[in-house]
């Protein structure tokens, strides 16, 4: 089974993304852990390891794919 983590912030754009493409991958295919930066700070750092730079992002096997621009990680911290 491949990981992936669905990172966001809480707000309406992420809310959405998650909604639209986190729920859309196959359960069968992926396990899909949700990250809420706004509620979970120390888990910024790691999203920066994968090469995120806003929310919301999906991470697939280790590679960041950014969905729309909800806000930058440096206001996160």
């Amino acid at each position: 089974m491949r990981q992936a983590i669905f990172y966001h912030a809480g707000c309406p754009v992420c809310v959405a993304a998650e909604q639209q493409f986190a729920e859309a991958l196959d359960p069968a295919r992926y396990a899909v852990e949700v990250v809420h930066l706004g509620q979970d700070a120390r888990r910024v750092a790691e999203a920066e390891g994968f090469g995120v730079q806003s929310v919301p992002a999906l991470v697939i096997d280790g590679q960041a794919f950014h969905i729309n621009f909800g806000a930058p990680l440096s206001a996160l911290k």
